[in-house]
């Protein structure tokens, strides 16, 4: 199932316990300024340049806690949008305005900025067979948000959780004893479907990931030659991936060493916000 859906499906469940966590008991600032219905509107304003995601999130929020709220968007999740545009409008009960302003912008700034990361990053293998991938460094109840957010901006998911396949890193190869006796027992173990990826950090464990039949072998933290020189020795017999402190500042010199994946945390790990603000509250 892809991202997308998946999100649509968890979405709510996740956005009433981000909710519950800003409203404990009740919204003591907005009860005192608004003890009773008043429909108002707010604009959703862009004060930045960037890629924005999370329209549908920031809607729901609203759309909870007022079943009469209605959004208007003028982009869809992927667009470009630029400083001071007028990004959307929500119309409701002025204390669901006032309720659900943090919470979705929280949501929208995050998904937004981590597109726009990722944007920034992906630009740098057009032209490159490489694919750009996240990784599990994401906040938590926020991957399904996070890892969406990364496609948005024209990266890849690398798998979603610790269920969806096999990967050997380092303590799970000390827990085995040995690179060969880790892919073994993940052969003997993990459905036949499943590919088995390794973490290597030596050419010495590079050779033994090829001799065991790894499916994909990870170059972890090795200097641009010592990747070179275990690309040639896997000669084509698995896939590769390269990673280890991927950054939008140093990733490009990456791009060009024949590695068919690039992994980095910091496209969930370290994406600045986007800014957004919900401006000009006014009774209607």
């Amino acid at each position: 199932m892809n991202n997308n859906i998946t999100m649509l499906l968890n979405a709510d469940e996740l956005i009433k316990l981000a909710l519950r966590e800003d409203i404990s008991s009740e919204d003591v600032s907005t009860n005192a300024v608004m003890p009773d219905y008043q429909k108002g509107t707010v604009d959703l304003i862009c004060k930045q340049d960037g890629v924005i995601c999370g329209l549908y999130v920031f809607k729901r929020v609203f759309e909870l806690l007022d079943d009469t709220a209605e959004v208007e968007l003028y982009f869809k999740d992927g667009d470009k949008v630029k400083n001071k545009e007028l990004v959307g409008r929500v119309t409701g009960d002025i204390r669901a305005l006032l309720s659900g302003e943090r919470t979705a912008l929280n949501y929208l700034q995050r998904m937004s900025g981590i597109a726009t990361y990722t944007n920034e990053v992906a630009q740098l293998f057009e032209g490159s067979k490489t694919k750009l991938l996240d990784t599990r460094k994401t906040t938590p109840n926020m991957r399904i948000f996070e890892k969406y957010a990364v496609k948005v901006g024209g990266g890849h998911n690398h798998r979603y959780n610790l269920s969806d396949g096999v990967l050997l890193k380092d303590n799970h190869i000390g827990a085995a004893g040995s690179v060969a006796n880790a892919v073994k027992a993940a052969k003997d173990y993990a459905p036949f479907v499943r590919k088995i990826e390794v973490e290597v950090e030596t050419l010495e464990m590079v050779k033994e990931a090829v001799e065991a039949g790894a499916d994909i072998i990870m170059l972890d933290n090795m200097s641009i030659d010592m990747m070179k020189e275990a690309i040639a020795i896997i000669d084509g017999r698995a896939e590769t991936e390269c990673s280890g402190n991927v950054t939008k500042e140093n990733v490009a010199r990456l791009t060009n060493i024949g590695v068919d994946y690039i992994s980095s945390g910091a496209l969930t790990h370290s994406a600045p916000i986007l800014d957004l603000s919900l401006k000009n509250l006014h009774a209607i």
